[in-house]
This record gives structure tokens, C-alpha cells and sequence, in this order.
């Protein structure tokens, strides 16, 4: 069995991660950032052609980039944001070279989602926000999709992960306010500075939906989010339907 754990920022999907390790001890967990047969976040995805250029630009860390990759094919999968160096610009450099975010033509983005989750081989995996939070938002923020556009691609995605044997555990949200006002002061500094907050403002302000619609701040962030509740639990019952639980975020138990 693989679960996938889903769910918005600040429902506590890392605690449920950890939680379902601590149950299932011949399960492993792949949080955001580390490498993933199904999901591209915090990684960059780059040619052969490409990967070289990057190791011989960044030559003076080419051992810790060569240990953070991993091959597909004609492709390498760069964990970057694993990689700890001081050298100015390397993680923004490397950025340009994910998937998200608009960054690449939607046929292409669609290509490369659904051949990894065809492709995907491996058993007993926990993952977190891997299956719905990087693609939708990037459906939504910055390509501008319906809803409807959006429920036909993960009809897609469903015949992709045909015959695979899995279970979504989405943790829904009641007080999306609250949970976010928690991760806020959680991901702030020992001084109470804000470290995550900035960023994702700043992240729903810039994007084309927002500035498309004259949307920007919190309120409208949060409308965001509900919107995006809504529609990944409309995946859920209407795609995915006997393949999904449903949790209350931060309310739940596991038998």
C-alpha cells in the first residue's frame, strides 16, 4: 500500500507523515524536496546537456550536486534545495529549472507528470503533497485553469496510477485562518521574524491569477485556499472516489 497525504498548508500533513511511519515501519517516508518517482517539488529537472553545464558551472561542488541526483532517462532530477552551499545564486539559479509555477508549456509539464506516475515501480511509500498541492496550485496561480480543466487532468492522472495500490489521506481544514496564523509563528525566527508568511504572500500576490483578477493580501489568499480545499476534495469523491479518506485536520485517529 502508498498513501498520499494531502491537504492545505498548516493541516498537518508532516505529522501525519510522521505518524504513519511510526504505524507502518516498512514504509518510507518522501517529504517535499527529496527525491520522488511522482513528484518534481523543490527539485529541478534538467537534460543531460543541461546537468553538465550545471556541474561544470558549479564545479567546486560538484560532488555534493552529483550525490543529490538522481537519472531518469534523458533527464536528471537535482534535489538542489538539499544541497547546503554559500556559493551566491546557486539555489535561484538552479530554481529556473523545476517544473512548476508556469515555468515550462503545459503540454510539456503534462508530459513529464504523467510519464513519472506511470512509470513509478516502488511499494510501502508515504508522500507528502504529492499527488494534488504543487500541480493544482500551479494549474490555478499560473495557467489560469477551470475547474473543470483541472478535474480532466487528474481523470488523466487516475488512468496513470491504474493498477498501482494506493490510498489518499486528505486532511480537511475547518478554520483555514487559524492554520494559518500556526505555521506563521511555527516558521518564524528565534527573533519572531517571519520566514514562510513573506514568501508565501509574495508568491500568491505575483501570480498570474492574482494580478489577472487585481487580487493581492491575505483575505484574498486565503479565498485562495478555500477555493483550492473545495476543488481537491471535488478530485477526491469524483475522480478518486474508494481511494481516499477523508480526515479533519488535527482530528483524527488512526486505527
Amino acid at each position: 500500500m502508498n498513501y498520499f497525504i494531502e491537504g492545505l498548508q498548516g493541516s498537518g500533513k508532516s505529522t501525519l507523515v510522521r505518524r504513519l511511519s511510526e504505524k507502518y515501519a516498512d514504509h518510507k517516508a518522501i517529504c517535499e524536496g527529496e527525491y520522488s518517482p511522482v513528484e518534481l517539488a523543490w527539485c529541478a529537472y534538467v537534460s543531460r546537456q543541461q546537468y553538465d553545464e550545471i556541474l561544470d558551472k558549479y564545479s567546486e561542488i560538484r560532488s555534493e550536486i552529483e550525490e543529490k541526483s538522481f537519472e531518469e532517462g534523458d533527464h536528471r532530477v537535482i534535489c538542489y534545495t538539499k544541497i547546503i552551499t554559500d556559493i551566491p545564486g546557486f539555489h535561484k539559479d538552479l530554481e529556473q529549472y523545476e517544473i512548476y509555477n508556469g515555468q515550462i508549456d503545459f503540454d510539456s509539464f503534462k508530459k513529464i507528470v504523467l510519464e513519472r506516475f506511470r512509470r513509478w515501480d516502488t511499494d510501502n511509500n508515504i508522500f507528502e503533497c504529492s499527488l494534488f498541492q504543487n500541480i493544482v496550485e500551479d494549474m490555478i496561480l499560473f495557467r489560469n485553469f477551470s475547474d473543470e480543466q483541472i478535474l480532466d487532468f487528474y481523470k488523466e492522472v487516475k488512468e496513470a496510477l491504474e493498477g498501482r495500490d494506493y490510498q489518499i489521506m486528505y486532511l480537511e481544514t475547518s478554520d483555514i485562518a487559524a492554520n494559518i496564523d500556526v505555521i506563521r509563528k511555527e516558521r518564524s525566527d528565534d527573533k519572531g521574524n517571519e520566514m514562510w508568511y513573506p514568501l508565501m504572500i509574495g508568491y500568491f500576490d505575483n501570480s498570474p491569477y492574482a494580478l489577472a483578477r487585481n487580487k493581492s493580501g491575505h483575505e484574498a489568499m486565503l479565498e485562495h485556499l478555500g477555493h483550492r480545499q473545495e476543488l481537491e476534495l471535488r478530485i477526491c469523491r469524483e475522480i478518486f472516489d474508494g481511494k481516499f479518506t477523508l480526515l479533519k485536520s488535527k482530528d483524527y485517529s488512526l486505527l
